[in-house]
């Protein structure tokens, strides 16, 4: 009887093993020896050319002067320029409501939206909470218009010099960077038969950055109209990074209020004009009048931003007081600042022999040109502003990180005194290193 049972019981247990390996057969040939786990082709792709610039210098700053960073493009750096009362007294009442601590839609809450939108809207160019989608940062909404728009194999037209972020985020999705020139003696305007010149019917979007970082420059209404043109004869969407907008000392119109056919999605956000950074309050405004994006583009990005549920919902909280409370006096202030600082930089570096800079109209940066033949010591403007950091403890960036070489970009939110003390400095760097022009060379010349 005992063996009985005990046969039943191990045919019992064959019986279960049998019908497991049946509904689970073991692959074999799949079964990896070794640990082998590599990065993803995006990752192996993903470059941030600034970083790959400024990790590779070898900063080692003058011990004897203290450290001046006029390389980092965050106005909060230093202390001396905070965002207003209101702005700040709107995040505290948020958090203080607690209706903004769960999700958020992934496209932002609809009175949110509603507050952006019915803060750029206008006749030209109107909006509704639907041509809203609210993100973290200026940087996703970058990144959702690009993956929107493009597709593995498009290219798209990016100005040079420009921001690097554009290339970072092409090229790891398989998309061609294709740069077009701004002309330094035009006041970085575009030169708008050489970008003519690289569209092709592969070319899903033209990135206009109005005002420029790196550059500082402002486009006047008659040049966006220009540029407008272009992309009109050609039927290619504009990417708009207006990140600066209003944050100007000249006049200078939206792309959208200018544009009569070209769909356009502009790119926004808190960071630079309230001086919040690290909110990551971001957002696109769908310009689309005659409807060519249709509901397609729009679905995109519904679907594209449920790939994370988006912009900071204590943010979005705030947002509609942010930008209805923030008084006037606030961005006139931040603007007579920067206006302040760029003329100084401008006039201390103007007659330093051998530097060209070139007078920005927005934004919180000012290119400055190097004349490398007259610095024959450095190969190139990163060898220039790594010795630069060496002697003078003054760390610029060096304009190859946005593909333009011999220049470098000063960032021009620093404290006035500190602003002076470092002109000071980069001018007794280049009159230890700046060598006239040869009188053999001369001769030659004549």
């Amino acid at each position: 009887m005992h063996v009985c049972i005990y046969v039943l019981l191990v045919v019992g247990d064959l019986t279960i093993t049998n019908t497991v390996s049946a509904l689970y057969p073991t692959k074999s040939k799949s079964r990896r020896q070794r640990w082998e786990v590599k990065p993803s082709e995006m990752a192996n792709n993903t470059l941030n050319p600034i970083r790959a610039i400024v990790d590779g210098m070898k900063l080692t700053p003058n011990p004897d002067k203290p450290m001046i960073a006029l390389s980092i493009g965050d106005p909060t750096v230093f202390g001396n320029l905070p965002t207003d009362g209101a702005v700040l007294q709107a995040m505290k009442d948020a958090i203080d409501s607690q209706k903004y601590n769960g999700y958020a839609p992934s496209v932002g809450y609809l009175q949110s939206r509603q507050a952006v939108a019915n803060f750029y809207s206008c006749p030209e160019a109107p909006l509704e909470a639907e041509d809203v989608i609210l993100t973290s940062g200026c940087s996703q909404a970058i990144d959702l218009a690009i993956s929107v728009l493009c597709n593995p194999g498009d290219n798209i037209l990016v100005p040079c010099p420009g921001f690097s972020l554009y290339k970072t985020l092409a090229v790891s999705m398989g998309i061609e960077v294709r740069l077009y020139n701004l002309l330094p003696e035009k006041s970085w305007e575009v030169d708008l038969q050489h970008m003519e010149s690289l569209i092709d019917e592969k070319t899903s979007c033209l990135i206009v950055t109005n005002p420029s970082n790196p550059c500082g420059s402002v486009f006047n209404k008659k040049h966006l109209q220009e540029i407008l043109k272009v992309a009109s004869r050609h039927c290619v969407p504009i990417l708009a990074d207006e990140i600066y907008c209003n944050m100007v000392r000249c006049s200078s119109p939206s792309l959208a209020s200018l544009s009569s056919d070209v769909p356009i999605l502009s790119c926004g956000g808190l960071a630079k004009r309230w001086l919040v950074p690290g909110w990551r309050m971001g957002w696109i405004l769908i310009h689309d009048r005659n409807d060519i994006f249709g509901t397609e583009i729009r679905q995109g990005l519904v679907k594209l931003s449920q790939r994370i549920l988006g912009a900071c919902s204590i943010v979005q909280g705030a947002l509609e007081r942010i930008l209805n409370n923030t008084p006037q006096s606030f961005y006139n202030n931040t603007i007579g600042f920067l206006k302040s600082n760029s003329e100084i930089c401008f006039s201390e570096l103007s007659s330093v022999p051998g530097l060209n800079p070139v007078m920005p109209s927005g934004a919180m940066y000012i290119m400055v040109g190097i004349d490398m033949d007259h610095f024959p010591d450095f190969k190139n403007d990163v060898d220039f502003t790594e010795q630069l950091v060496t002697e003078q403890s003054v760390f610029c960036l060096p304009a190859s990180a946005f593909e333009y070489p011999n220049f470098f970009r000063i960032v021009v939110t620093v404290p006035e005194e500190m602003m002076l003390e470092a002109c000071a400095r980069i001018r007794e760097f280049c009159q230890s290193h700046y060598r006239p022009p040869s009188r053999d060379s001369n001769d030659l010349d004549q």
